[in-house]
């Protein structure tokens, strides 16, 4: 493809784009700003898409009235930071506000949770947790696909250090305590409820 044939939004202005920049782009579905630069997302395995959609019905469905699960909103964590979680637990009240309506702020976020796919590895596991942490997103989940089972990574952040640190990993159930007493069949990945 010839770069004139690409739309003008595709070519970073000196510096990368900031927040504001991308916020007002009108860019594919679920494309981040990470360090000023843009990044597109390949399509999903179905894996990916089940254990996002679980993980979003269960976090929302055994969460306390104050807290509500979202899937795939942009989080503004700074000037050139707008990253995608797949998982995300926000407050009732950022959930009900109008706006901003199509990111919420580091403060509204709980905790979030990104499902690992071969494209994203290096974001999920390094990039996105320590931009999460520097926001102070207070908790963390990765879930990967390790041989075709789900396992659950589960940090928390050290308010010392303003780093995560690995508090679980979980295999068959997620069960933590926090942020709120959670139970997660994690082997339901794909499974229909009855």
């Amino acid at each position: 493809m010839d770069a004139d044939a690409l739309p003008d939004w595709v070519f970073p202005p000196p510096g990368g784009f900031t927040a504001d920049d991308f916020l007002r782009m009108n860019t594919p579905r679920h494309t981040e700003l990470i360090d000023g630069s843009l990044v597109f997302v390949s399509p999903q395995e179905k894996w990916h898409t089940r254990v996002v959609q679980m993980l979003a019905h269960e976090l929302d469905r055994q969460s306390p009235a104050d807290l509500r699960a979202e899937r795939e909103m942009t989080v503004r964590l700074a000037k050139r930071q707008v990253p995608e979680p797949d998982v995300l637990l926000v407050t009732a009240e950022a959930f009900e506000r109008d706006e901003p309506s199509t990111y919420y702020l580091p403060e509204d976020v709980v905790l979030v949770v990104e499902a690992v796919s071969p494209e994203s590895v290096d974001r999920d596991r390094d990039t996105k947790p320590r931009k999460y942490a520097a926001a102070g997103i207070r908790h963390f989940w990765r879930v990967e696909n390790e041989d075709g089972k789900t396992t659950a990574y589960v940090y928390e952040l050290d308010p010392a250090t303003r780093a995560y640190a690995l508090t679980g990993i979980h295999h068959g159930v997620l069960k933590v305590t926090v942020p709120f007493d959670i139970e997660i069949d994690l082997t339901a990945v794909g499974r229909r409820a009855r």
